[in-house]
């Protein structure tokens, strides 16, 4: 249960609607719940059926959200149950506390106001996929005097409060192979997450603020992705440059060792070819030398001596 609104917040209220309010003037998903009701509750006509529902307009600044409401007496709500567009309230329903009459309030946000949510609750990893549905309750007397109204609490018994969201616009987001998680906003800034009861149709038990979100991949992991593929580019240049530089390497070395090689072969066959003969000398063979005979000189004249 929420507390009684002072005059001075009334007021307050009173003076940022008649200003008119842009969407990007709006940070807070409490504000707008309290504007909305205030709207409602101005153009309520006390005289509509009990339990029927119709339309609330708001002004062209509130340019995509929708808006209904109906009145209900707390007992009847419990014995009955009650269908407010995509909210189901089972029978055995209560409103905490159960005052003579409320006046439920049914919101459709859009994507556009819906970004509200996403910029106060802490969805990271997770993206909206659909608009936001609220579902609010106030209490009224015999007239409507949102003066001294305050919240209600509606909580479900023996059946749980379904939302349906197949009649809403889902984004593209959600196609694929991702399934969509149920997302319940709550008052102290937490999100709840849970699994859909069947397609599009989440389960609550109690009032408040609904939507539909995927989950997808953190910045980070994108990242990876691209450090992965500059390390396998990066690794198939290294690769050939290396492949390369090896082939470069060992073509330098088998000319080294042709030409290497070829150098000892003329050593060896001018070597050879210098070498001394060899003959056979009776049985033995052995090395000779080439003939080279020298030619005798007379150092002195003969003379003979006489007889």
């Amino acid at each position: 249960m929420g507390s009684i609104f002072g005059p001075a917040l009334v007021l307050i209220l009173l003076l940022m609607v008649s200003v008119g309010i842009e969407p990007q003037g709006i940070k807070s998903a409490r504000l707008l719940d309290l504007l909305i009701r205030d709207y409602t509750f101005k153009s309520y006509d006390i005289h509509i059926k009990t339990g029927r529902i119709h339309a609330v307009h708001l002004p062209a600044n509130f340019s995509g959200i929708v808006v209904d409401t109906a009145r209900f007496r707390c007992g009847s709500l419990r014995r009955y149950g009650a269908q407010v567009k995509e909210f189901h309230l089972g029978i055995g329903v209560t409103v905490q506390p159960c005052v003579e009459r409320l006046m439920v309030i049914r919101q459709n946000l859009g994507y556009n106001w819906s970004s509200i949510y996403y910029a106060n609750y802490d969805l990271s990893g997770y993206q909206l996929v659909s608009p936001i549905l609220g579902l609010l309750a106030y209490n009224v007397g015999s007239g409507v005097n949102f003066s001294n109204s305050f919240e209600l609490g509606i909580h479900a018994a023996e059946k749980p409060i379904t939302i349906d969201f197949r009649n809403t616009r889902i984004s593209d987001k959600s196609s694929g192979n991702k399934t969509p998680l149920c997302a319940s906003f709550e008052n102290d800034g937490k999100v709840t997450l849970k699994g859909l009861e069947s397609p599009n149709i989440c389960v609550t038990t109690r009032h408040g603020h609904y939507g539909l979100v995927i989950k997808i991949p953190p910045p980070m992991e994108v990242g990876k992705k691209i450090s992965l593929w500059k390390i396998v580019v990066g690794t198939s240049v290294g690769t050939v440059l290396g492949a390369s530089l090896l082939g470069l390497l060992l073509v330098a070395m088998f000319v080294k060792v042709k030409k290497k090689a070829k150098i000892e072969e003329m050593e060896r066959r001018a070597y050879e070819e210098e070498a001394l003969q060899v003959s056979m000398v009776g049985h033995i063979r052995a090395p000779t030398a080439p003939v080279t005979r020298t030619m005798p000189t007379i150092e002195h004249e003969y003379i003979p001596y006489p007889s």
